[in-house]
């Protein structure tokens, strides 16, 4: 079974169900479009239960490696490996893309192939940047993972979508670029594109401030990070249902794995000098944003603000120095991928029936809509991080780490358990409950079959998570161990 390729195939199955996607043709086709496209989704999705039936959580050695050269003169490899912070992100990819699939199976009617063929691409890609061991191999799936987003917002979103992925584009790309003098430096003084020889390279601390920053650019951009989030809103506002929740159950990931897989053992004495700063930009992000989602008036810009003040908490854990802090960040990345897919997939089954986004618009939707109603009030709880909930593991497990740090760093993270329910829990009661005040939303049914199927693997996800999250931290801990193991020992160069 480990002589399989699952990783490969984890890769290719979407990007090659995406080309045959593309080839069903025009909108003529689109019933065979979108059946090519689920099948393709789940045949993605099966490729990677391996990896979890598979995984050893004793080790905390790269699994499931494949290794091929590629360009042999510049040593760069076609090399992929899971370890335990990243297991989990692949198949959390996988299984986003068949929820995306399903959700815009009757919504999407225009270029129904495209759309469907930019999901599966774009599934693949990301699961590349997660099992890449290379750091060209990675740069290339990290940039190239950019275009079928970029497509998505900008061919089928909303009024302003070109701005919007024009911003979203550059913002992403500029940040990159600093990534790659950082990877093309690392590759002069160890002669190697290796991601894992380059975690004992010793390097002197002035060359780590400065891989460190180009770094803490490039993937902050991506989390995103205050103060550079502000492509985030309009990304979500513009972008179609599908394309908001891959943004925020996947995309953003790919920042912070980042900072994992490459700050913290590549630079491990520059982290340890500007952890601070990053503790301090993570704090703003979760209380400053905390306060900005409390005054949005549009459904989407206010759970894209919330996707920043949770991923505020997933840059803290990660900057503690402790066990807590990293595996909560870790918890709490996978917890954001079932919570936020779920809340932006609540608010586009309203859109389908309303056409609008606007909270104003809405009121009493629990007298036409019982079912969704129930469901939105499950995932806004996890929004919360109210206890049995996916919401409440990850964050409360970084304030314990922070606690361990800094009472104060803990006591202004804990905030957002009162943030994260004050506009959560706006929003909800001002849409869902009341008098039917709109004769829209008198007229409105409730979700059907398709509908109710995804918002119930969500709801399993988030209460199974909350209930019992040993299967999701089990696989984390050797691996975690070892990484902060490293980062305690320094790379330093020894005196001359």
């Amino acid at each position: 079974m480990t002589d399989i390729p699952f990783l490969s195939l984890a890769i290719w199955i979407p990007i090659l169900g995406g080309v045959l996607t593309l080839a069903t043709g025009p909108d003529v086709n689109a019933r065979m479009a979108r059946t090519v496209a689920l099948l393709s989704a789940l045949l993605g999705f099966v490729v990677t239960l391996p990896l979890y039936a598979g995984f050893d959580p004793n080790t905390a050695a790269m699994q499931f490696v494949e290794m091929r050269p590629w360009i042999d003169r510049f040593h760069v490899a076609y090399h992929l490996g899971i370890d335990g912070l990243s297991l989990w992100f692949v198949l959390l990819n996988a299984f986003i893309t068949v929820l995306v699939v399903i959700a815009g199976w009757q919504v999407v009617k225009v270029r129904v192939a495209q759309y469907m063929a930019a999901f599966l691409i774009m599934s693949g890609l990301m699961n590349g940047i997660f099992a890449a061991l290379d750091g060209v191999l990675f740069y290339v799936f990290f940039e190239a993972s950019l275009i079928p987003l970029y497509l998505v917002i900008g061919v089928w979103g909303g009024p302003n979508r070109v701005y919007a992925a024009f911003k979203f584009f550059l913002f992403t790309l500029a940040g990159s670029l600093l990534m790659l003098l950082a990877l093309i430096y690392l590759y002069n003084v160890s002669g190697s594109f290796e991601i894992l020889v380059w975690h004992d390279v010793p390097l002197a601390r002035h060359v780590q401030s400065m891989i460190f920053f180009a770094f803490l650019v490039a993937f902050g951009v991506k989390v995103p990070m205050w103060p550079v989030h502000t492509w985030l809103p309009d990304a979500h506002v513009e972008a179609p249902t599908g394309g908001s929740v891959v943004l925020a159950a996947i995309a953003l990931k790919l920042g912070a794995y980042g900072f994992v897989r490459f700050s913290l053992p590549i630079v491990p004495d520059a982290v340890a000098t500007y952890a601070p700063l990053v503790i301090a930009l993570s704090l703003v992000a979760v209380v400053y944003i905390g306060f900005v989602a409390l005054v949005q008036t549009d459904m989407k810009k206010l759970v894209a603000y919330s996707s920043i003040a949770h991923m505020g908490f997933v840059t803290l854990g990660f900057f503690l120095g402790n066990s807590l802090g990293v595996e909560g960040a870790l918890v709490q990345m996978i917890s954001h991928g079932f919570v936020s897919a779920a809340m932006f997939l609540c608010i586009g089954v309203l859109y389908d029936r309303m056409h609008s986004r606007q909270i104003a618009d809405y009121g009493g939707v629990a007298n036409t809509m019982p079912k969704f109603a129930a469901f939105f009030m499950l995932f806004a709880m996890a929004n919360c991080g109210l206890p049995g909930t996916s919401g409440f593991v990850g964050e409360f497990t970084v304030i314990l780490g922070a606690m361990k740090l800094n009472f104060w760093v803990a006591f202004l993270a804990a905030t957002t358990l009162v943030l994260g329910a004050a506009y959560t829990l706006w929003m909800y009661k001002r849409v869902v409950f009341g008098a039917v005040a709109n004769e829209k939303v008198a007229s409105l049914t409730d979700i059907g079959g398709r509908e109710f199927l995804f918002l119930a693997l969500l709801a399993i996800c988030v209460l199974a998570m909350g209930l019992y999250p040993f299967p999701f931290t089990e696989t984390m801990h050797v691996s975690v161990d070892e990484l902060l193991r490293h980062v305690a020992a320094g790379k330093l160069p020894p005196p001359l």
